[in-house]
C-alpha cells in the first residue's frame, strides 16, 4: 500500500517545488518591472517632449511627415519621430567670384550675402532640399546673379558710383528668386575687387592725370582771380586820377599857392620872397637863416 502511494507523494512534492520556483520568478520579474518601469517612463518622456531654443526651428519627421516648430516646448511621437534643428538667425555667405566684365576682363569680386530662413517655409525647404539648402540653392543663385549683372557692366562700375547701383540690383534679384523658396535675403555686399594689373595701372594713371588737371585748373583759377584783382585795382587808380585831374584847375593851383605864401610869410623866421616873372608864376620863398 505504501509503495502504491509513493509516486503520488513524489508528484505532489514536484508540483509544490515547481510552484515555489514559479513564484520566485514572478517576484523577480515584478521587482525588475518596478525598477525599469520608471526608467522607461523617463525615456519615453524625453522621447516625447523637446525644446526648440530661440532663433531655431525644430523639424520633426514622423513616418515621412515633416512638421516645423518654433521656439518653445513641444511634443512628438516617441521612438518614431526624428528631430532636426535649423537656425532662423541671420547668416552670412561669403564668396570669391572670378567674373567677366563687359570689356571681357576677368576680375575677382568678393561678395557677402546676408540671409535668414523663413520659419513658415522651413518644413517645405527640408522636404524639397534638405539641411544643405545654402550650397544647393543660395550659393548657385548668388553666383549666377552676380555673373549675369557684371557681364553687362563695365569694370569701372565696380569701383565707381555704379557699385551702389549694382548692390541694389543684386539685392532685388536675389530677393525675388529666393523668397518663394523660403530664404529671406537681407543685404548683398560687394566687399572687395581685384582688377587685372594692366587695368589697375591704367586706372592709377588716369586718376593721377585727373589730379594734375584739377591742380592746374586751381592754379589757373588763382591766376585769373589775381589778374581780375589787379585790373580792378588799376581801374580804381585810373578813376581816382581822372576825378582828381578834373577837379584841379590852374586858378585853384594859383590860389592854393597864394594861401601857402601867406602862411609862410606870417612865420617869425626871416625869408626871401622871389616873385614870378608873369602873372601866373607863384612866389618862391627862401629862408634867410644861416646854419651854424
Amino acid at each position: 500500500m505504501k509503495s502504491e502511494l509513493s509516486p503520488l507523494v513524489d508528484l505532489g512534492n514536484d508540483m509544490e517545488s515547481s510552484t515555489s520556483v514559479s513564484s520566485d520568478v514572478r517576484n523577480v520579474f515584478g521587482l525588475m518591472l518596478k525598477i525599469l518601469f520608471p526608467f522607461f517612463l523617463l525615456i519615453a518622456y524625453f522621447e516625447t517632449c523637446f525644446v526648440v531654443p530661440p532663433g531655431t526651428i525644430g523639424i520633426v519627421i514622423t513616418l515621412g511627415h515633416v512638421q516645423a516648430f518654433s521656439n518653445g516646448v513641444h511634443t512628438k511621437t516617441p521612438f518614431l519621430s526624428e528631430l532636426v534643428y535649423l537656425t532662423a538667425k541671420t547668416q552670412k555667405l561669403e564668396e570669391e567670384n572670378e567674373i567677366p566684365t563687359k570689356e571681357g576682363l576677368n576680375v575677382r569680386l568678393d561678395t557677402a550675402v546676408l540671409f535668414r530662413l523663413d520659419s513658415s517655409k522651413a518644413a517645405d525647404i527640408y522636404k524639397q532640399v534638405g539641411e544643405d539648402y545654402i550650397n544647393l540653392i543660395l550659393a548657385p543663385e548668388a553666383s549666377s546673379a552676380i555673373r549675369g549683372l557684371t557681364s553687362e557692366s563695365e569694370a569701372k562700375a565696380l569701383y565707381s558710383n555704379g557699385r551702389n547701383i549694382m548692390q541694389e540690383t543684386l539685392l532685388k534679384q536675389l530677393k525675388e528668386k529666393l523668397k518663394p523658396r523660403g530664404i529671406i535675403v537681407e543685404d548683398v555686399l560687394l566687399k572687395d575687387i581685384k582688377l587685372p594689373a594692366q587695368l589697375s595701372k591704367a586706372i592709377e594713371m588716369k586718376a593721377q592725370a585727373e589730379q594734375d588737371a584739377a591742380r592746374m585748373e586751381f592754379v589757373l583759377q588763382k591766376e585769373r582771380q589775381e589778374a581780375e584783382r589787379k585790373a580792378i585795382e588799376a581801374q580804381g587808380i585810373a578813376d581816382f586820377q581822372k576825378i582828381v585831374s578834373q577837379g584841379i584847375s590852374p586858378e585853384l593851383l594859383q590860389w592854393k599857392g597864394i594861401e601857402a605864401t601867406e602862411k609862410f610869410s606870417d612865420s617869425p623866421n626871416s625869408k626871401i620872397i622871389i616873385m614870378g616873372n608873369d602873372s601866373g608864376g607863384l612866389p618862391v620863398l627862401l629862408s634867410a637863416d644861416t646854419q651854424k
